[in-house]
């Protein structure tokens, strides 16, 4: 590359020949004394080394030889500076390439190199070569590193010891020497020709600004060294990293063309570092959709705290992405659980809050609360005052006592959002969190909507794989994952890990694989759908226990479950969260479908049950519920009893208040009791009775009781003592027997025969 050719720059300093008044005595600018009136100097015509050529007599300790012409500096361009001086009598010297730094303001740059390196000119009639490089930015070989505030200068030569030497210099030539530095056909431009030094302090933001500026389609080069950049900067040319940057924590960097990991990592020289400075991007700047961590295993430190990285903001709500790669943990106590007991006061009147607790300012956000007494699942710390000592509570704990010891357990996580207020529209997608059994997945924002994670695989959590301490999860969609648990070889009851908790409305948790957790979900809002997902939670263990894989814990959650594979674990409805669980003013357990899925159960107890309701304060009863065309089955083992259980250990559910429930087109194998609701069935007196009791219970599922009897029609004909054929119709009485669960058909007078009798155990 020459700039003199490719952009016309005019170098070359004119001929001695062409006049001295071109030619200062002191430092080249206007008003200075020149060679065309010193005594000292003359022209020499025929020199038989250099023709025509200047002479000068030394008089002064420095005597200078400046060309006044303004020689242009630019980023980028380097000029070499050659003269030939000889000695032809008196007293020898030394003399070096000499020169005066311009700036923009016509003013001298202090304290940059304004000379090139000194040779001895002692030897009569010998020719000697000077030469120097000048130039804005630091390269190997410059002489005059003049930084990007230069514009001019100029250009000569000095003469430095004893006076009384006569010299000869040839013409000076300023020629552009750009070309030691670059190859023919530069596709880049180089930080440090603007200014840029590599030695970790002095900020090279404005060198890399005027680079980037400089570029106009080519790829910026970041050589060796690392670069200190001081403020946000953004660069909209491609860059390559040789050396790497550091930044303030504050400090973004924006790499327009290399917004992905590979960029950020070959920037900060570290893949975590480069992660937290991509993220911290990505949530202050309008310019991405997402980051790509370009299917790399990025190896962390301590926990990824969102919030913590991007630092300006607790709130956000564009959408974006982060996609495309793997996260795992080191081996550092950074991973452990953070584990605090305090003291603290409940009450009814205000059950998402803890008060009066002396060490609120040891227990994190985000802290798993348990307690000896009236805890319920997955309830987390919203948020603390550490000034009123109270915290808020993600959910009601239940019915604990008004004062008793909590734990607060913090488990840690590879992506924590927790410091976020409100974060929407967050997409996560095709990550792997390998976990290792010594982190737990994703923990997200207090409050948010529409977080979806989708296409993930969470390997191995040692606690928990998405954690939701607050409202985030509204509207959350977690699809096409693979959550495997570490627990897998152990027996279901010493299992830990849960997948998923839910408190807020509206998650879509469809086609996951899960397998082997404690439990899948815990759910305590309402509008689920929950589709297409096979969770597996069973062991070797003959007549084994088996644990919820979904836990329902709202009592009216209008929520489907439909199209799943649910094996060797139970859907548990339970009112755990409920600060009042007895029955008030409120719709009781109703409001779900439970269609078209697939049950399967092996090696499990006899007792075990797929559907399970769990009262925890009594009056409760089903209030629109509908299980229908689902597969139950149990293989190697005694068969089940049955599919479906109430746990009244609490409280009983009421079957006398039954409402709108549907049970039919269900099929059993391995199973003793073929629940139903209608249920119909032959009823048979081989004698005549007048009443006949019809026991029901081994069909209504979840102990109801028989309300209604819908139809009674003989199957052939009723006879009498005497054998006659009796054309009478009974009358239905309900709710009799052990449980209330058997109808009474009474007839006119005693008969015999077989009734095919239909029943409910709910009204409309």
């Amino acid at each position: 590359m020459n700039q003199v050719i490719t952009e016309g720059l005019q170098l070359m300093p004119p001929a001695f020949a062409e006049g001295l008044a071109q030619w200062s005595r002191e430092d080249g600018r206007p008003n200075q004394d020149t060679y065309a009136t010193a005594a000292n100097a003359a022209l020499v015509a025929a020199d038989a080394d250099f023709g025509t050529c200047l002479e000068i007599v030394k008089i002064e300790s420095t005597t200078r030889l400046r060309f006044t012409g303004e020689t242009p500096i630019r980023a980028g361009l380097y000029l070499q500076i050659r003269a030939r001086i000889k000695l032809i009598s008196g007293t020898a010297a030394v003399a070096r390439i000499g020169a005066w730094a311009g700036s923009a303001a016509n003013t001298n740059i202090a304290g940059v190199a304004q000379f090139g390196p000194s040779r001895a000119v002692d030897t009569f009639g010998e020719v000697v070569e000077l030469s120097a490089i000048v130039g804005v930015g630091a390269r190997t070989g410059v002489d005059m590193v003049w930084g990007g505030s230069a514009v001019f200068g100029h250009f000569g030569i000095d003469i430095l010891g004893d006076n009384g030497g006569v010299f000869r210099i040839e013409d000076i030539e300023i020629t552009d020497a750009t070309d030691i530095y670059y190859r023919e056909l530069m596709d880049w431009v180089d930080v440090t020709d603007f200014g840029a030094i590599g030695d970790g302090i002095t900020d090279s933001r404005a060198a890399f600004a005027a680079a980037d500026q400089a570029a106009q389609g080519r790829e910026i080069l970041v050589p060796a060294g690392v670069y200190f950049i001081g403020s946000t900067l953004g660069l909209d040319a491609r860059v390559r990293f040789e050396g790497r940057v550091v930044m303030p924590d504050a400090a973004r960097l924006a790499l327009n063309q290399n917004f992905d990991l590979n960029g950020y990592a070959d920037a900060f020289g570290d893949a975590e570092l480069g992660l937290r400075k991509g993220i911290q991007t990505l949530l202050n700047q309008s310019d991405f959709e997402g980051f790509d961590l370009n299917a790399r295993r990025v190896i962390l430190t301590e926990p990824l705290d969102v919030q913590a990285a991007v630092g300006t903001r607790t709130t956000y709500a564009n959408r974006r992405v982060l996609r495309n790669g793997q996260l795992t943990p080191d081996n550092s106590p950074a991973w452990d659980d953070d584990f605090v007991v305090a003291t603290a006061q409940w009450s009814v009147n205000d059950p998402r809050k803890l008060t009066n607790i002396a060490n609120v300012a040891q227990i994190p956000v985000g802290s798993l609360v348990t307690g000896a007494v009236g805890v319920g699942r997955e309830v987390y710390v919203r948020a603390r005052d550490i000034a009123a000592g109270t915290i808020t509570l993600s959910l009601p704990l239940g019915v604990p006592p008004q004062t008793q010891s909590y734990g607060f357990r913090r488990f840690k996580y590879l992506l924590d959002f927790s410091g976020f207020q409100n974060l929407q529209r967050f997409v996560i997608t095709d990550i792997e969190f390998l976990c290792a059994d010594r982190a737990s997945a994703i923990m997200l924002p207090i409050d948010g909507l529409v977080v979806q994670v989708q296409d993930c695989f969470f390997t191995g959590p040692k606690d928990r794989g998405i954690t939701s301490p607050g409202e985030a999860c509204q509207g959350l969609q977690v699809e096409r994952c693979q959550f495997l648990s570490k627990e897998q070889a152990e027996r279901v009851e010493d299992r830990v890990s849960i997948a998923i908790n839910i408190n807020s409305n509206d998650a879509k948790i469809r086609d996951n694989r899960v397998v082997k957790f404690r439990h899948f979900m815990l759910a305590a809002g309402t509008g689920y759908l929950i589709s297409g997902n096979h969770f597996f939670q069973g062991d070797d263990v003959p007549n084994g226990v088996r644990s919820a894989g979904l836990i329902f814990t709202g009592i009216n959650i209008r929520s489907t479950v439909n199209g799943n594979y649910i094996d060797n674990c139970s859907i548990e409805w339970i009112n755990e969260h409920d600060p009042a669980p007895e029955l008030s003013s409120e719709l009781s357990f109703g409001a779900i479908t439970i269609n078209d899925n697939i049950f399967m159960s092996i090696r499990s107890a006899p007792w075990f049950s797929f559907l399970v309701i769990r009262p925890q304060g009594p009056g409760h009863y089903i209030n629109a519920l509908s299980i229908c065309d689902n597969s139950f089955k149990h293989i190697q083992g005694a068969p089940l009893e049955r599919v479906d259980a109430v746990d009244s250990s609490v409280a009983p559910l009421d079957g006398s208040r039954t409402k709108n429930f549907l049970m039919q087109g269900n099929t059993f194998h391995g199973i003793v009791r073929d629940t139903q609701n209608p249920v119909t069935l032959a009823v048979t007196e081989n004698s005549p009775q007048q009443v006949w009791e019809a026991d029901l219970r081994d069909w209504l599922p979840f102990e109801g009781q028989a309300r209604v009897a819908a139809s009674a029609l003989p199957e052939g004909p009723l006879r009498n003592s005497a054998n006659v054929v009796q054309y009478v119709t009974p009358y239905a009485t309900t709710r009799h027997g052990v449980g209330r669960g058997s109808i009474r058909l009474n007839w006119p007078q005693p008969v015999r025969g077989t009734v095919q009798l239909t029943a409910r155990c709910d009204t409309p």
